[in-house]
């Protein structure tokens, strides 16, 4: 195995340009097509925007924030779910050079005015009335903040208006001024891992790993016609670099959906070619699949297509040729269970892309082997979002793929992974000892995550040095194999292994109501019991334990789970154990949950 891999060539990236360039590139080469949909209309219905209308629009709020005073270099949040205009003002602040400073739609007022605060915010943007309030609350706390609009009440005219005393060659001069090495955002990152930083992220910084998703993945975000369903927070740098690669492109439409309450119809009207998510949302499809095909015939069917497709994967993986059994099998699935799965995510579905974190092989196989490649890759706020990414044609499932042209990894003697390219931020806001922390003395980026790489490149993640458990036994032991394990039952939501300092391996269990729903009825219980009476049955724990003893057999049985406990609480957003990109906090669920640590599953005892 390697312990250093560069992928060969390079990205290159002008001195002068921008991501506001990203637009006014693609309207030179393509003209005025369709560039954005907007759920205006309601569930399943969409108003076009072209390149043309999209970019008088990015004008007109430019002109509105330089009349507002707003300098190059200054801060602007946006405090918004993902919606069109976020899109609108994030190009309208690259384009004048000013510092877009996004804030989770999910934090709280008291995690704004931090970020307010720390990034000296002198003009807020929210979407609606209730995160309009929830900065009002704090502005008197916030002294460089002097104003905030908000979207629903019509900030983009708001900004037209201001900007009317604005001239076109006043904006020109700005937009001239703007340069590739200037900081385009701070991107505080989710604090699954400690405080949130401000990752300081350049116009190049994202521009390079977009033009690197254009070389390395154009056949997702390229080729035919592709169109992107949105709904990842923007404040994510995930959605945010797909954002910018779909508008960015030839002929890519992204359509912008603020919740997921109306999914299903508004993939089949929005038709994407494409999909991007966090592991639960590609767990909780599979679950709903399962959970319609039931516990009789269908579902014995079901399990039977599920364990063909990944067997067809992983032969596909290995080379093996299909016999004529498997081919037979296959159109039968097609026809009964494939079509039906490909189809909930749209008609015109080819590729779904997973990162954010660890996903379980056994799904990724799935996906692939109904005929959706499952991309995977890996990155980090610092990194703009992605760093490695699986390939169409070498999509080796298990890892997260090659770095992009021209990008380097290592892995350190500890057998950390550390990383360096053109897409690597250039330090935390505010916090020199902690950017120095974060790089080698030679210059690479400490990611905190373990790893190996293979001959040809590829990088696979095998824990965080954070997350090792090490037992009073003096056992090393990395939780993320069988909690992947443990999740995969369709009833369990979350599970987090402890068992630092202890004598023995434990777990955390929350159940996932979505899965108990469909659950319980066919076990002979209400559909509608609550969690804290279902966290109770025998049934519910014998359950899991099935799920568990699989997880135990990967292991030794110093490494297994012992004991579990099924919790009757979620963990969410308001109690710290979830961050808004959905990653659990260990340190967070460790200390929300140590009564239940040290009284249910150690007695007290250590």
């Amino acid at each position: 195995m390697r312990t250093e891999y560069t992928t060969p060539g390079s990205i290159v990236v002008r001195d002068d340009e921008t991501l506001y360039s990203l637009l006014t590139e693609r309207i030179e080469r393509t003209g005025e097509d369709t560039v954005i949909a907007s759920r205006k209309l309601g569930p399943g219905r969409w108003d076009d925007i072209t390149t043309g209308e999209f970019h008088k629009l990015v004008l007109a709020a430019a002109k509105g924030l330089i009349a507002f005073g707003i300098k190059k270099g200054d801060a602007v949040t946006l405090f918004s779910a993902t919606r069109y205009e976020w899109g609108v003002l994030d190009f309208a602040l690259a384009a004048i050079g000013a510092v877009n400073v996004p804030i989770y739609d999910t934090d709280s007022a008291a995690q704004a005015e931090r970020i307010l605060n720390d990034s000296a915010v002198k003009l807020a943007i929210a979407d609606d009335r209730e995160r309009f309030d929830r900065l009002d609350s704090v502005k008197d706390h916030c002294p460089a903040l002097q104003q905030i609009l908000m979207m629903d009440g019509n900030a983009l005219g708001a900004l037209q208006g201001f900007g009317v005393t604005v001239s076109d060659e006043e904006l020109d001069e700005r937009i001239a001024s703007v340069r590739a090495d200037d900081l385009a955002t701070i991107v505080y990152t989710s604090g699954s891992t400690g405080a949130p930083k401000g990752a300081e992220l350049t116009h190049r910084n994202f521009l390079s790993i977009v033009r690197a998703g254009y070389e390395c993945l154009s056949e997702m975000i390229c080729d035919g016609h592709p169109r992107l369903l949105l709904f990842l927070p923007l404040a994510h740098c995930f959605a945010r670099y797909i954002q910018y690669c779909s508008i960015g492109s030839d002929d890519g439409v992204v359509g912008y959906l603020p919740d997921t309450r109306s999914l299903l119809p508004d993939l089949r009207s929005f038709q994407p070619t494409y999909l991007l998510g966090v592991p639960r949302v590609f767990e909780k499809v599979y679950n709903a699949a399962s959970q319609k095909a039931g516990m009789g015939l269908k579902g014995r069917l079901f399990a039977k297509a599920v364990a063909a497709a990944r067997q067809w994967s992983r032969d596909e993986q290995a080379g093996t040729p299909h016999s004529a059994k498997a081919i037979a099998e296959r159109a039968t699935y097609e026809a009964l269970v494939y079509r039906t799965i490909r189809g909930a995510l749209g008609p015109r579905i080819r590729f779904v892309a997973c990162g954010g974190a660890p996903l379980d092989p056994d799904l990724a196989h799935f996906y692939n082997g109904i005929g959706l490649p499952m991309i995977q890759g890996y990155g980090m706020t610092e990194t703009a979002a992605p760093f490695t990414v699986t390939r169409v044609d070498d999509n080796v499932i298990g890892t997260v793929g090659q770095p992009a042209p021209g990008s380097s990894v290592r892995i350190a003697d500890d057998g950390e992974l550390q990383v360096r390219g053109a897409n690597v931020f250039r330090g935390y806001h505010n916090l020199p000892e902690k950017t120095a922390e974060a790089f080698t003395s030679d210059g690479w980026l400490r990611t905190g995550d373990l790893a190996s790489i293979d001959d040809e490149g590829r990088v696979t993640i095998t824990g965080r040095k954070k997350d090792i458990i090490i037992t009073a036994g003096g056992k090393n032991v990395s939780p993320i194999p069988l909690e992947q394990e443990i999740v995969k039952c369709p009833i369990v939501e979350h599970a987090v292994v402890v068992g630092d300092q202890r004598p023995f391996i434990g777990a955390l269990v929350t159940l996932d109501p979505d899965g108990l729903a469909a659950w319980l009825p066919a076990h002979g219980f209400a559909a509608d019991l609550p969690i804290t009476d279902a966290a109770q049955l025998p049934d519910v724990h014998d359950e899991i334990q099935r799920y568990v003893d699989r997880a135990n057999a990967t292991v030794s049985r110093a490494e297994s789970v012992r004991k579990f406990v099924v919790l009757a609480d979620r963990f969410t957003q308001d109690n710290k154990c979830l961050t808004p990109s959905l990653k659990v906090v260990r340190p967070a669920v460790n200390r929300v949950f140590a009564d239940v640590i040290d009284q249910q599953i150690y007695a007290g005892k250590r």
